[in-house]
This record gives structure tokens, C-alpha cells and sequence, in this order.
């Protein structure tokens, strides 16, 4: 099991002052110094945290860049003349704060389905950002989607509450479902250096995408520990 790195809060703390610090090169550089599997960055509509830019030079630095997007031509286009290692469909709404749930594959799977098929002509792989639901998995399995990442958020949410059981359930679950339909299945959303350890109970999870838990730790102890310490708990 490998660890993405989600930086997206370097590039919020950087928007905060409009300005050129924190450097997300420069934190990029340190975070490949270990064994990531990717860097994760959200290319959101709004552009309230990566810009454009940012994934060009990012991609100049020779990272796998795990490019987090909604389903519009817009950021297809984008995705296309990048070409990212991998892509990760996610919902989008203007005025949440985070991404809240998974996205609702089953509904939309004929134009997913069209969707996907320009960038895996590209070689890039497709991910669907998606809650432990049956259904969801079995529409993932049927747009020829190369992975889902399994919505880790009302885990982590009760693992803070102290009853988690029910949840880790649903994704140990969704997770078997998964590989048996042929899937590959990452993770992420809501994991920290309190519940990571949880995941290696799941067998076959290929990477979790982690971001916030590490950037606030890397306030205190700075990127390179906050890096390290979480490799660490995942492996």
C-alpha cells in the first residue's frame, strides 16, 4: 500500500495572502524525496486553491500528479494536454468547503462511460471518487473505470466518535466487491495519523490520498517529518 499526498492546503495557505508562499514547488520537491506514489491536486472550477499553473510545473518536476476533477470538458481539455498519471472523478459544489460524499456514478454512467474515453486513450488512469455502495461499484465496473477510490469520510468521521465498526464494515465490503469485479481500490478522504492504521486491515487497498492531516501536522513538525511519519503508519 503506497501513500498519495494530497497538497492542495499548501496552495490554500499561498492563496490566503495572494503571494508566492508557501512555495508549492518547493514542498513538492520535498515530498518527492520519499516514497510517494503520487501528488495529489484538486483542479476545482473555482480554482480556490490549485491553479493551472501549479499542475504544469508540478509536472515539470517529472511527479505523477493524481489530478482530482469533476467531469467537465473544461478540466477534461486541461487533463488531456497535462496528461496526468492518473485522474480521480469527484462531485463538485461551488459552496462546500471539502468535497462532501462520493460521487454518484449510477446516475450519469452512459455519459461517464463517453467521458473517460479520451483520457484512457491517453494512457491516463481513471479513478471514481465513491462511497462503499453497491451500486456505485457495480456502475464503476461498467464504465471501465481502471480504479475507485472508496470515500473514507463517514469512517472518519466515527472513528472520532468512537464507533467506527459500521462503517470500516462498508468499506472492507465495498473493497471486496471491487477487486472481485476486476477494480482496483484506493482510499481516501478524512484519514490522520489516528486512524491510517485501520486500512492495512483492508486487504488490497493499492494507495490511500491523505492531504490536510499531513499539512496541519507539517505546521508543527514541517513537511519532510509530516511525510515521514505518515509513510510510516501506512507501511
Amino acid at each position: 500500500m503506497k501513500l498519495g499526498v494530497n497538497i492542495d492546503h499548501i496552495a490554500t495557505l499561498r492563496n490566503a495572502r495572494g503571494g508566492i508562499e508557501p512555495n508549492l514547488v518547493e514542498a513538492a520537491k520535498i515530498i518527492l524525496k520519499h516514497d510517494v506514489s503520487a501528488l495529489t491536486m484538486h483542479l476545482r472550477e473555482d480554482r480556490r486553491h490549485i491553479k493551472d499553473k501549479d499542475l504544469y510545473d508540478i509536472k515539470a518536476l517529472g511527479a505523477n500528479i493524481n489530478l482530482e476533477m469533476a467531469a467537465t470538458k473544461e478540466i477534461q481539455q486541461i487533463a488531456l494536454d497535462i496528461i496526468p498519471h492518473s485522474v480521480c472523478l469527484v462531485p463538485e459544489r461551488r459552496q462546500e468547503i471539502t468535497t462532501e460524499g462520493g460521487l454518484d456514478v449510477n446516475s450519469q454512467k452512459e455519459y461517464l462511460k463517453e467521458f473517460i474515453k479520451p483520457l484512457k486513450d491517453k494512457g491516463i488512469k481513471v479513478s471514481l471518487f465513491i462511497d462503499p455502495d453497491e451500486k456505485q461499484i457495480q456502475a464503476s465496473k461498467f464504465i471501465e473505470s481502471d480504479y475507485i477510490e472508496l470515500h473514507t469520510g463517514s469512517f472518519s468521521n466515527a472513528f472520532e466518535k468512537g464507533n467506527y465498526k459500521a462503517e470500516f464494515e462498508k468499506l472492507s465490503n465495498g473493497a471486496k466487491l471491487a477487486q472481485g469485479l476486476g477494480l482496483k481500490v484506493n482510499a481516501g478522504h478524512g484519514l490522520n495519523y489516528q486512524n491510517v492504521y485501520l486500512m492495512k486491515e483492508i486487504k488490497g487497498l493499492c494507495e490511500l490520498n491523505i492531504g490536510h492531516s499531513i499539512i496541519s501536522k507539517a505546521v508543527f513538525i514541517g513537511i519532510n517529518s509530516a511525510v515521514e511519519e505518515m509513510i510510516k503508519l501506512v507501511n
